[in-house]
């Protein structure tokens, strides 16, 4: 996945991101996506800035980033956002 692609995900992450929760959203961005965001090209920076979400959530992602050898996701998150549990709506 290329950095244009994460940074997108990112935005959408805390664009869609309800009142008081987008540094949740930015840290469940940096779990979900944590080997993405290992192997690409680009570095972290500059996803974030390309994101547009404001360089104060670089510490945040990388939370997640660091959260992700230590969690696992209850619930999955399909394409429009809406929460399943075990794959199924």
């Amino acid at each position: 996945m290329d950095g244009k692609t994460l940074a997108g995900i990112l935005w959408e992450k805390y664009q869609g991101a309800s009142r008081n929760e987008a540094a949740c959203q930015v840290h469940l961005f940096g779990i979900q996506y944590a080997e993405a965001l290992r192997e690409c090209s680009w570095p972290l920076r500059e996803i974030v800035k390309e994101s547009g979400i404001g360089m104060g959530y670089l510490s945040e992602v990388n939370k997640g980033i660091k959260l992700a050898r230590y969690v696992q996701l209850k619930e999955e998150v399909v394409s429009d956002d809406a929460p399943t549990q075990n794959g199924k709506l």
